[in-house]
């Protein structure tokens, strides 16, 4: 088994994978900024568990950059980076790619991002970092 201190900063898999779907635009026919913003946390939340974390908040997210628009039908990934780890907090990064529908043989770079998350103790304080095993560690 993998030593908790090994626990790679960045996966070789996306942390999740979603479909664009139809209830998810805007008035433009594209998606919501706001949409991919939760699947930013989700999947940096993720990140942060993979990482140790059980009890967490989102405390920011910086450097949001949108940099291509994303549509119906484009397959979304999002790839995850432990950034750092303090002492109650980790950063991760979180880099957004889409598939295109209209060309799955097109994969653009549409959105990345920053989120902060604080550990939680069980007070719901911030509490020290411990990191443990998980089942998100490569073995």
């Amino acid at each position: 088994m993998t030593a908790i201190s090994e626990v790679p900063a960045k996966w070789d898999e996306p942390a999740i994978r979603v479909l664009m779907m139809p209830r998810d635009t805007n008035g433009h026919g594209t998606i919501f900024g706001g949409v991919i913003l939760s699947y930013i946390d989700q999947a940096g939340a993720i990140e942060a568990r993979r990482q140790g974390l059980q009890y967490m908040v989102t405390v920011s997210m910086d450097k949001v950059v949108f940099h291509e628009p994303v549509f119906v039908g484009d397959l979304m990934s999002f790839w995850t980076e432990t950034l750092r780890i303090g002492n109650t907090s980790i950063t991760t990064k979180v880099v957004v790619e889409a598939i295109r529908a209209a060309n799955p043989s097109e994969r653009v770079k549409v959105t990345e991002a920053q989120v902060v998350y604080v550990n939680l103790g069980q007070d719901r304080r911030p509490a020290p970092i411990h990191r443990q095993a998980n089942a998100y560690a490569e073995s």
